[in-house]
């Protein structure tokens, strides 16, 4: 057999065996939403209750913390009913569009999943 052939065919064993990978570890949409409410949760966390932290919590005993960890329910339904996912077999895009009301601004985050890993690669306040 020529090398060339050889080649070929192992790089043809090669992509088969990716594809069969990705499908395999394709992350669902439950997956999806457990990502998305850490990834909030955190963001909350470190970045608003940390700004919000001396005024706030000084003024009505209102510790920010808490109660972010009180609403991780809540947070997982309103992902869960702002998603549209795209599954494309071998991996699959997340479309979330959090918008809660007009007094607070909205965000689009668009987020690719595969090999069980989620990568948020836009994050837009609209």
């Amino acid at each position: 057999m020529k090398a060339s052939t050889i080649i070929t065919y192992l790089g043809v064993a090669a992509l088969a065996i990716l594809g069969v990978t990705m499908a395999r570890t394709n992350p669902s949409q439950a997956e999806y939403e457990d990502y998305a409410v850490q990834r909030l949760t955190e963001y909350l966390k470190t970045d608003v209750c940390k700004k919000t932290q001396g005024f706030i919590e000084s003024l009505i005993n209102f510790k920010c913390e808490k109660v972010v960890e009180s609403v991780s329910p809540q947070m997982r339904g309103i992902i869960a009913g702002t998603t549209k996912q795209q599954d494309f077999l071998i991996f699959s895009i997340y479309s979330t569009d959090l918008k809660l009301n007009s007094g607070i601004p909205s965000y689009k985050f668009e987020t690719v999943g595969a090999f069980n890993n989620f990568y948020t690669y836009s994050a837009k306040e609209q």
